[in-house]
């Protein structure tokens, strides 16, 4: 390879790392804030008297495990994202019917809990407070990181 070609391959090296880490930037952005919203509307329906009581453990889901599970699916979704980024001809189209798919099934284990209907109720929603954060902000993410690699 002479220089030209060795520059050329550089270059292509850096900008697609410089995607996948404005993407990861973007996604650690939207994990916090997706934490942080699941987390207060957790709070908020405690406050009106939603238990989150789920009958086979007979104790309540507590504050900070909503946290930690938004929090770590939602890295799961960033880590999909810039898979997707790194290895799709597609990436946002697929992205979005593959994020649209997994929190369609994660309102599954909700619905067959037992729990009572206002907890139940609650954690549909909670499912879906934030997937209303990161599956737009990613899929938004995913088309502009595209388009500025001219795919």
């Amino acid at each position: 390879m002479n220089s030209v070609d060795d520059a050329g391959a550089v270059a292509g090296l850096t900008s697609g790392g410089h995607r996948l880490r404005g993407l990861a930037g973007t996604g650690v952005l939207a994990t916090l804030a997706a934490t942080v919203a699941t987390t207060l509307t957790a709070a908020l329906a405690r406050a009106v008297g939603v238990d989150f009581e789920i009958p086979d453990g007979g104790q309540a889901i507590p504050l900070p495990g909503f946290a930690v599970v938004t929090g770590f699916f939602s890295v799961v979704g960033v880590v999909i994202a810039v898979a997707l980024l790194r290895w799709s001809g597609r990436p946002a189209d697929r992205f979005l019917w593959t994020a649209v798919t997994l929190t369609a099934i994660s309102l599954v284990p909700p619905l067959v809990s037992g729990a009572d209907t206002a907890t139940t109720t609650a954690l549909l929603g909670l499912h879906l407070v934030p997937a209303a954060v990161m599956i737009p902000t990613l899929t938004r993410s995913l088309r502009t990181w595209s388009a500025m690699a001219g795919e």
